[in-house]
């Protein structure tokens, strides 16, 4: 009976509205005024656990089916996910999960995990382009085909290319931004990626286009950049900083610096935190192993030290929440596919984790920025920012 009130007592705390709890010994009405949704619980989750992490614990039972809701997912999530810092967390019991290693090997393994779960997975809920980052959706009904296409085009824009500059795209995934790039403004670029998966499908988009002599991708950790006595007019990097590691970072901007010539821009997209924390404990054991979630003023802050000058600094934080719902509405139409395939609890997990980082966007909990910098001064450049 001390386990069940325990449980009910936890919950209440992070939950700020009315909501029913059913278990096997009760049923109970928390909080004041009307449930907003039901919580029925298969079995009970251990006091250590959830003293641990809440996200953890949590997460891990309703990827068992421990935890049913009687509403949408994505709307319970949004509830509560405002109350994370009211989240439960031993970092000492979690040391390893949340302080894995920055070795090039280690990290090589961490991001074959996420992104080398096959390519055929990803094309069943991205759109055309295999863009797996945060649309730019210039207008409400925009599909998110136009959407990651505007994306890519607002970013380029920002860039300011002409034809015959060279542009590097460090994590470049599955390659559209620098195919676009290639087509629209004649440049010639090189994309580095570590997944084999991001490199073969790549590597066949440029051989069927016909973009062999604009075009390159390689697989190559970023740490090589500074070896490889390449050069580059831009630099862009998108959704791949949250993969080096805080620890890293500096190494990063001194690589990025080191191929970019004098005066020229780079372009950081990245997730970003109000304050700088180690990342989610259930993110990083099932998604992201490794991920981790720099600050916008962590980032600032370093990069006087790399010859870098802020040029422009833009949130799009709205855009992801509408991101992760479009992929999430993608997803959902192949679960019974993906349930024979892969399992029940894999599916569960995934749409966990696109809702739960949908509700993080809409909440604020986490962000994305993207910084535009120059190596230098730049005085060429518009004085105005690209429409």
């Amino acid at each position: 009976m001390r386990r069940k009130n325990y449980i009910s007592r936890y919950l209440q705390e992070l939950i700020p509205v009315a909501f029913e709890l059913e278990t096997a010994q009760e049923f109970q009405t928390m909080g004041t005024g009307p449930a907003q949704f039901k919580i029925k619980l298969n079995r009970e989750i251990p006091k250590k656990e959830l003293l641990k992490s809440t996200s953890l614990a949590l997460g891990e039972a309703y990827i068992r089916g421990d935890i049913e809701l009687d509403r949408d997912l994505y709307e319970v999530l949004d509830m509560f996910l405002g109350q994370m810092d009211h989240f439960r967390l031993n970092p000492t019991a979690l040391y390893g999960l949340l302080h894995s290693s920055l070795t090039e090997k280690n990290q090589q393994q961490e991001v074959s995990f996420h992104y080398d779960i096959g390519n055929d997975f990803y094309r069943l809920w991205l759109d055309e382009t295999m863009s797996y980052s945060c649309g730019y959706f210039k207008n409400s009904e925009d599909t998110l085909f136009e959407a990651q296409v505007a994306k890519v085009d607002h970013i380029l824009k920002k860039l300011n290319l002409e034809m015959g500059m060279t542009l590097l795209d460090i994590g470049c995934g599955w390659g559209f931004l620098l195919m676009r790039a290639a087509r629209r403004y004649g440049v010639k670029g090189v994309g580095i990626t570590l997944s084999e998966e991001q490199y073969q499908h790549f590597s066949r988009e440029i051989r069927e286009q016909n973009l062999e002599d604009r075009l390159e991708v390689r697989r190559m950790d970023y740490r090589e950049l500074e070896k490889s006595d390449m050069q580059f007019d831009r630099v862009v990097s998108v959704g791949m900083i949250e993969h080096v590691g805080r620890g890293n970072y500096e190494r990063f901007l001194k690589n990025a610096v080191d191929v970019l010539k004098p005066g020229g821009l780079f372009l950081l997209h990245f997730i970003s935190a109000q304050k700088e924390h180690a990342g989610d404990p259930f993110i990083r054991k099932y998604i992201f192993p490794g991920g981790v979630i720099p600050s916008l003023r962590e980032m600032v802050n370093l990069l006087p030290e790399y010859e870098l000058r802020t040029l422009d600094v833009e949130s799009l934080r709205r855009h992801y929440t509408k991101t992760l719902l479009c992929w999430r509405k993608n997803f959902q139409r192949h679960k019974e596919t993906l349930a024979t395939e892969r399992g029940e609890e894999f599916v569960r997990m995934w749409e966990l984790y696109l809702a739960s980082c949908a509700a993080a966007f809409h909440q604020g909990i986490v962000d994305l920025h993207q910084i535009l910098m120059s190596k230098g001064v730049n005085n060429e450049l518009p004085m105005v920012r690209a429409k």
